[in-house]
Parts: C-alpha cells; sequence; structure tokens
C-alpha cells in the first residue's frame, strides 16, 4: 500500500468536501479547482507525485511561477489573482492536515500581500444619469433599466442577481430572500420605484421562464420550458453596467460591484449603522464593512461638532 498524497486523487476528495461539508456554491467550487489543477500542472511538470514532497523551496518557486505566468494571448496573472491560488492552496492543505495527511503545515504558506485597490462608486446625481440611459422603448431596454434600478435598490452581488427566479420574489411586500457568498441566506428589500421597474419588465415577457433576467438574442427553447438556457449571465450584466456607464460619461469605470459599493456609501450617509449595512450587504465579518469608513468617520465628525460638549 502506498503512502504517497496523490495530488490529483487528493484534489478530487478536497472539492467534494467543499460541495458535501462546506456546502459551497458550484461557482466557489469550481474556482477553487481552476487554482488547484493549476498547481497540480505545475508541480507534476517540476517533477512531483506526492504533495509529501512540497516544501517551502518548492512552494517559493510556485510563487514565482505565479507571478511570471503569462498565457498564449501575454495575459499575465494579478497580485489579486495570485492571492486566489495560495488561498486555495492553503485550504486545501489545512484539509489535508485535519484528514491526517503528513503534507506541509498551511500556516508555512504565506498570503501574498494584496494590491491596494481603490474602490470605485459614484453619488447620487451620477447614479441618477446612469439609471435614465436605457432605451425604454425596447424590451432589452426595458430589462436593463430593471437590472440597473435592482442593483441600486438591493446591492445584490451580480450572481446573486442573475440567480434570480420569478418566484422569489413577493410583490406585495417587496422583498426577497437569496443565498449569499458562503451560502449565508439573507432577506433582501426593493424599493417602490425599482419594484414599479421590475414589474414592468417582468410584465412585458410573454414567457413562463423561470428566471427573473433573461437574455433576447440567440436561439431560444420551447416556452413551456423552464428557460433556464435563457438565463443571463453574470457577465452579460458586466457588459452591459460597463455600457450604460461610458454612456452616462460617469467620473468613474462602474461596475455591478460598484452600484454595490454606491448602494452601501449611499445607506451611511442617510444615517445607516454599520451593523445595519454589513446585514443588508450579506458580510460574514463587520471588517469587511469597514471598508466603507470613507463615509463613516466624516458622519462622526457631524455628530461629534453637534453632540459633544463646546468647553
Amino acid at each position: 500500500m502506498s503512502n504517497k498524497t496523490n495530488p490529483d486523487i487528493a484534489m478530487i476528495d478536497f472539492l467534494e468536501s467543499l460541495e458535501v461539508e462546506k456546502n459551497l456554491s458550484r461557482l466557489t467550487i469550481r474556482n477553487y479547482g481552476h487554482y488547484l489543477r493549476r498547481f497540480n500542472d505545475w508541480f507534476k511538470n517540476d517533477g512531483h507525485s506526492d504533495l509529501k514532497e512540497l516544501d517551502r523551496d518548492i512552494l517559493r518557486k510556485y510563487r514565482i511561477y505565479l507571478a511570471r505566468y503569462c498565457d498564449e494571448m501575454s495575459r499575465t496573472l494579478s497580485k489579486k489573482t495570485q492571492s486566489y491560488h495560495v488561498i486555495a492552496l492553503r485550504s486545501w492543505f489545512k484539509w489535508l492536515i485535519k484528514n491526517d495527511q503528513e503534507v506541509l503545515h498551511p500556516e508555512k504558506i504565506d498570503l501574498p500581500k494584496g494590491e491596494s485597490t481603490h474602490m470605485q462608486f459614484v453619488n447620487i446625481e451620477e447614479m441618477e444619469r446612469l439609471l435614465a440611459q436605457p432605451d425604454l422603448a425596447s424590451k432589452e431596454g426595458l430589462r436593463d433599466k430593471a437590472i440597473l434600478e435592482l442593483l441600486f435598490s438591493t446591492g445584490l452581488r451580480v450572481s446573486e442577481l442573475v440567480a434570480l427566479n420569478r418566484d422569489q420574489i413577493d410583490a406585495k411586500r417587496r422583498e426577497f430572500g437569496v443565498i449569499g457568498k458562503g451560502r449565508r441566506p439573507r432577506v433582501v428589500f426593493l424599493s417602490e420605484r425599482a419594484a414599479t421597474w421590475l414589474w414592468r419588465y417582468m410584465n412585458s415577457r410573454e414567457d413562463n421562464w423561470r428566471p427573473v433576467f433573461i437574455r433576447f438574442s440567440g436561439k431560444k427553447p420551447d416556452l413551456l420550458m423552464d428557460g433556464e438556457e435563457m438565463r443571463l449571465t453574470s457577465r452579460s450584466v458586466q457588459r452591459l453596467v460597463d455600457h450604460y456607464a461610458r454612456k452616462a460619461r460617469l467620473t468613474v469605470k462602474l461596475s455591478p460591484h460598484g452600484i454595490r459599493h454606491s448602494f452601501a456609501t449611499d445607506l451611511l450617509i442617510n444615517g445607516a449603522g454599520l451593523r445595519d449595512v454589513q446585514e443588508m450587504l450579506g458580510h460574514k465579518n463587520i471588517a469587511t464593512t469597514q471598508i466603507y469608513t470613507h463615509v463613516t468617520q466624516p458622519q462622526l465628525k457631524k455628530i461629534y461638532d453637534k453632540t459633544h460638549s463646546k468647553l
């Protein structure tokens, strides 16, 4: 009986554990698989067949490989993407240690220092300009208007938006439940305005397909089918947001995540607390929500000036 820890077998077992034990989403598991397959390919090409062979010197070589990686289209890996590879590797080795494999301890797998990124968001005047861009005379424009209004009204992640089904949304209560990052459920609220545009879009449809947001181009399935293949993709939503942001001549390059940032910023400016925003964004830790201190610090100054004794 071999005492080797085969990289491919161990990876499959780990990914299955993420699905069964951790209950992670298919997208997250797919990403873990992508990062770990890249490591396994490199590891085997470097002449190794046993994960127990991985030490800090070999790990350093892998980190250099990631830093210098360039594909056939001359695309490199950003520092953030390199970090994702190492985070996946570290999680895998934590699982291996937990399952009594004598491999490199995950604490010896240091995470790369992240790049400082500027958080993109827009003020309410620019957001109104963005929301006014879709052509409401076309079915695509009406759909896009509903998408933009819904993103700003709810702060949904783009993956949560495209996963929405018709039967999820309560028209009267203007709220619905979503399963967010880390499989965490939360309730999302709709403004009257966003609800109005959503109903206008949905009432304009002549199908009974399950997805809320669908494509209008390409081959269409039978109207009696559930319409799953018509569901709009995250990439399509990213493209349409970019298109309307350019059309509106915004001062920043805006993405669906930038609209999420704008949603959170607007809440805080109007008096919401960080804990409230944490709940509405579906953040697991308050530390994640604290990126919005650019808003809360001026608010604290106003509270200080208003309430502190002038001695």
